[in-house]
């Protein structure tokens, strides 16, 4: 409904874009840049006052919708000084270098979201730890995953050391260093030479596998890709270009299951319906909850068994199959009568 309400708005502000030519999509030289989520917009202008000319002309706009700007939150920065929007920071520096980093806001929630999660984990084993920060972690990860993250990720990777360090300290509190480094710290993770990850031993899989807590600093950088002109979601003839899009755009899985996805193109062999939903997260938040309901719950590894009997939970023999899927799948095959085998001769 606020896409309804506020149809039109960039419209109001100046912006004008090429319709044709090399350049169609573009905005005009000398026109304002408006970006806007929801009710919140940030609009770049030439100058201070091409800016305050943009928010006159806005209010004018949004007042007979009973709408108007927050005065508290609203106000004019030069780039130079920086700006905070939708959990990011956007700022030119001496350099000339225009940077979009995560907030400084957003990182200090986080490591307090962190701490506070450690804190009520006391007590707990180190299965509870993974199951419970593996998605905050992939979540907030992969939301800023298309800025400059990487300083910030290794940042807050030193941090969630110290936490299950510490947290395994006070788990053992009798033990000495050594002895709690080995228990919850090795290199778990097959193909990452980094003999700092934390994992739990005791829950060691018949592959040899042991369950892992993941790092910021996995995810890797793709940067975002600007949105051609005034295309919509909303539009129903732009669905094919937003389609294409959202597959450029990696789910934070690891790197084996996203070969896997690629591998199947993103379908389930089973019903050939898309494993994933194509509706982007648009938050930290919405991006955990994404791995909690779709990736976690809706997706299941199914091992293909071979005609000789001794296929194995690797390679080429492993797909992503739905989850609802496979309970199908398993239960057709319950139906199916077991084969009788004739009696030996003589015993008959």
């Amino acid at each position: 409904m606020m896409n309804v309400a506020l149809h039109g708005l960039e419209e109001a502000a100046g912006v004008r874009y090429q319709v044709s030519g090399r350049h169609a999509g573009d905005t005009r030289p000398g026109c304002p840049v408006v970006v806007r989520y929801a009710d919140d917009l940030v609009a770049c202008c030439h100058s201070r006052q091409q800016a305050e000319q943009v928010k006159a002309q806005l209010t004018e706009w949004l007042a007979p919708r009973g709408l108007a700007f927050n005065e508290d939150k609203t106000k004019i920065v030069h780039l130079s000084e920086g700006f905070d929007f939708l959990g990011f920071n956007v700022r030119r520096y001496r350099n000339g270098k225009l940077l979009i980093k995560p907030g400084s806001a957003a990182v200090k929630r986080l490591r307090s979201r962190l701490a506070a999660e450690m804190h009520a984990l006391r007590g707990s084993n180190a299965a509870a730890v993974i199951a419970a920060l593996t998605p905050v972690i992939r979540g907030w990860a992969a939301y800023y995953q298309g800025v400059v993250s990487s300083k910030i990720f290794g940042d807050l990777d030193d941090y969630m050391w110290k936490l299950t360090y510490r947290w395994a300290k006070r788990t053992h509190c009798g033990k000495p260093k050594r002895w709690v480094v080995h228990r919850y710290f090795g290199r778990f993770h097959k193909f990452r030479n980094d003999r700092w990850v934390f994992g739990n031993r005791a829950g060691r899989d018949e592959r040899g596998s042991v369950p892992h807590l993941i790092k910021f600093a996995w995810t890797p950088i793709v940067r975002h890709q600007l949105v051609a002109g005034t295309a919509s979601p909303d539009d129903p003839d732009l669905t094919g270009y937003w389609a294409t899009r959202r597959q450029r755009v990696k789910p934070p899985l690891d790197s084996y299951n996203l070969r896997l996805l690629t591998r199947q193109d993103g379908r389930c062999p089973l019903c050939r319906d898309p494993l994933l939903t194509a509706d982007q997260p648009q938050s930290p938040a919405e991006w955990e909850r994404w791995w909690l309901s779709v990736a976690r719950r809706a997706i299941a590894a199914d091992y293909l068994v071979h005609q000789d009997g001794h296929g194995t939970p690797d390679g080429t023999r492993t797909r992503l199959i739905h989850a609802s899927c496979r309970r199908e799948l398993h239960a057709r095959q319950r139906k199916i009568p077991a084969p009788q085998l004739a009696a030996p001769p003589g015993l008959a």
